[in-house]
């Protein structure tokens, strides 16, 4: 699924675009189902007590093309600054939770070990997430100390509806709480069938990843990333992961301003 927009030259065939709906008072749009992946596009920033301090992080929409260009980088922490820290000073600046700044950050330190080729920065993540689910606030859920999201973030029922793709349920409603159609699941909206491939468990205690988990979820994004796109240094490796993710040129411009913006802005705290 994908918003109705003129022919776009990075298109792929086989999909089918969804009409704008509104919930929870917000306009939302919702995007791609790409390689596994559901997107919702959240219109406004939440009214958070957090984020309640003048004035709003504004994220500039920027026109660039695909493939020309990566976002800027930032590095996750000083060498004198603890994750933790880091994200707590940087969350007041951005208004991106604490909690998600940590899962963006872990699962980039966590990828350098194992992929280091792949070069995935916390902020391509956080440009991913603020797309996803407002980094999984949507709706009114909150993180939990333990990165677990309440009340979990479940999509629409892919039933084949206007403009949705039908999905025939596939792990029994074990995820996503229907038996009978999938839905996307968790602040990064995997379906369960690319969650059963890819999904990964980040504190590595043996339990089984959960999509509901922040830092599950982060991992997964880039273990998933990775693997399409390659090196994400590089502006055809970076536009090929978030292409694969949805394939419409507007949704890779929102990550690529996401993304930017947050480095800048971390560049200068």
């Amino acid at each position: 699924m994908e918003v109705v927009s003129p022919p776009d030259p990075y298109d792929r065939p086989g999909f089918v675009s969804p009409p704008r709906r509104r919930l929870g008072g917000l306009i939302l749009l919702v995007a791609a189902l790409v390689a596994g992946v559901v997107v919702v596009v959240v219109g406004t920033r939440r009214d958070d007590g957090e984020f309640a301090a003048p004035p709003e992080f504004v994220v500039p929409e920027l026109d660039v093309a695909p493939g020309t260009a990566v976002p800027t980088a930032a590095a996750v922490a000083s060498n004198t600054d603890s994750v933790a820290a880091w994200a707590e000073r940087l969350s007041k600046k951005i208004q991106v939770p604490a909690r998600a700044l940590v899962a963006y950050a872990q699962a980039e330190l966590v990828t350098t070990q194992t992929t280091p080729a792949c070069r995935i920065t916390w902020t391509t993540l956080a440009g991913v997430g603020r797309v996803e689910s407002q980094h999984g606030l949507h709706a009114g859920t909150r993180i939990g100390a333990d990165g677990m999201l309440t009340p979990p973030i479940i999509g629409i029922a892919l039933d084949g509806s206007p403009g949705v793709r039908a999905m025939p349920d596939t792990d029994g409603g074990r995820l996503d709480g229907d038996t009978q159609w999938d839905r996307a699941v968790g602040a990064m909206q995997f379906l369960p069938t690319t969650w059963a491939r890819w999904g990964v468990r980040a504190s590595g205690d043996g339990a089984p990843p959960d999509p509901q988990n922040m830092d599950d979820a982060a991992l997964t994004a880039a273990r998933y990333l990775c693997h399409l796109g390659g090196d994400l240094a590089t502006a055809e490796g970076w536009w090929k992961a978030v292409f694969a993710y949805n394939r419409s040129t507007a949704y890779g411009r929102d990550v690529f301003s996401g993304a930017d913006a947050y480095a800048r802005a971390a560049a200068k705290s």
